[in-house]
């Protein structure tokens, strides 16, 4: 038989290795950003809360209303972020977790480059900054891949839709990852890890803290709240038995009726049972300000007034190697299903009432 055939095979082999190597993918890191100095914190809180998804209301009363959020809350965020040093850690630390993603892309699949490219939404680097980045190092496609593992109308939505305008690169688009096996256990490795750090005292009651939402934003199908009681059921799982837990949210701003209990009632309750807590802050994968100063200054505050016998808080997931592994099992998925929206599954998480889910009602 003529080696001819074989040769013939070999080199179609090598031109679709060539065109498979050619594939750059641009992995998005959509997260709500920061500001990088004490200049810029008014205008990132005026960004926030001229966001349609923050605040519903038709322009130009949302402009209007911005401005005077961000004048009257600037004073209170600058002291808040002067704490930190004179800037949010967030960008940073999602700079870590992007480089700890494409090593670990680098070693999970061989014939794709991959860059990650931070997107902020509020302060810089903007969504818009990420889509050129993206295209400048000739993407040849894009993974959207937000650092909510929580899908909400108020973040992840915003963000693909902020997306939506800038770019055309064809992408592949992870909605939410809140109950997988990778991500919750990076959770309870971190809760353990705090629960060992301090003397490993008995019966703690595990407080998972999320930032809080109106209810009414949860009312219109938001799947938000549920998707956090999917991530704690899940922890839940991997944690001692004996253990108590409660759900909590944060952060709550201006005189609507959020979503609750809030994280200081549940702190109330505790000095009232005379229980330690340790304090996961569930929807948060970095360190920011929630964490830093909300959970850190004015929650530890609170419980030493209340006497707490002990207030143990988790770290942010940051890049835990299994954190970062669960993300790199996202894009793995994502990679083959260009122009789909997934989700840790592959496919629907929520229940049909939920109906602002990514992937329709």
């Amino acid at each position: 038989m003529s080696a001819q055939p074989i040769e013939e095979q070999s080199a179609a082999e090598r031109r679709k290795l060539r065109i498979m190597t050619s594939r750059r993918v641009a992995i998005i890191l959509f997260n709500l950003g920061g500001p990088d100095s004490l200049k810029a914190v008014r205008p990132f809180l005026f960004n926030l809360f001229n966001d349609k998804a923050i605040v519903s209301l038709p322009q130009p009363l949302r402009f209007l209303l911005a401005q005077l959020i961000s004048r009257t809350r600037e004073k209170s965020a600058k002291a808040n972020y002067a704490l930190m040093g004179g800037r949010s850690p967030i960008l940073p630390e999602t700079e870590k977790q992007a480089r700890a993603l494409e090593t670990a892309m680098l070693e999970k699949v061989s014939n794709v480059s991959f860059r990650c490219f931070p997107a902020m939404r509020y302060w810089r680097p903007f969504v818009r900054d990420a889509a050129k980045a993206a295209e400048a190092w000739g993407a040849t496609d894009a993974i959207l891949l937000p650092l909510y593992p929580q899908f909400s109308s108020t973040t992840t939505a915003s963000s693909l839709k902020a997306w939506a305008r800038v770019s055309r690169l064809p992408c592949a688009i992870i909605c939410c990852y809140p109950a997988g096996g990778k991500f919750a256990q990076a959770h309870a490795d971190a809760i353990l890890e705090a629960w060992r750090e301090g003397g490993s005292p008995p019966r703690p009651r595990v407080v998972f803290s999320a930032h809080g939402l109106p209810q009414r934003v949860i009312e219109r199908g938001d799947p938000y709240q549920w998707q956090i009681e999917q991530t704690v059921a899940a922890v839940r799982r991997l944690l001692p038995a004996d253990w108590q837990h409660a759900t909590c949210y944060q952060s709550r701003v201006g005189p609507l009726k959020w979503i609750g209990p809030s994280t200081a009632d549940e702190l109330r309750r505790a000095g009232r049972d005379e229980v330690g807590v340790i304090l996961s802050p569930t929807a948060f994968v970095s360190e920011h300000i929630e964490t830093l100063v909300e959970l850190d200054i004015e929650y530890a505050q609170l419980a030493r007034e209340l006497a707490l016998p002990f207030y143990l808080r988790a770290p942010a997931l940051g890049v835990a190697p299994r954190f970062i592994d669960a993300l790199a099992d996202l894009v793995e998925r994502a990679l083959a299903a260009p122009g789909k929206v997934c989700s840790e599954n592959g496919g629907r998480l929520c229940p049909a009432g939920r109906r602002l889910c990514a992937l329709g009602g």
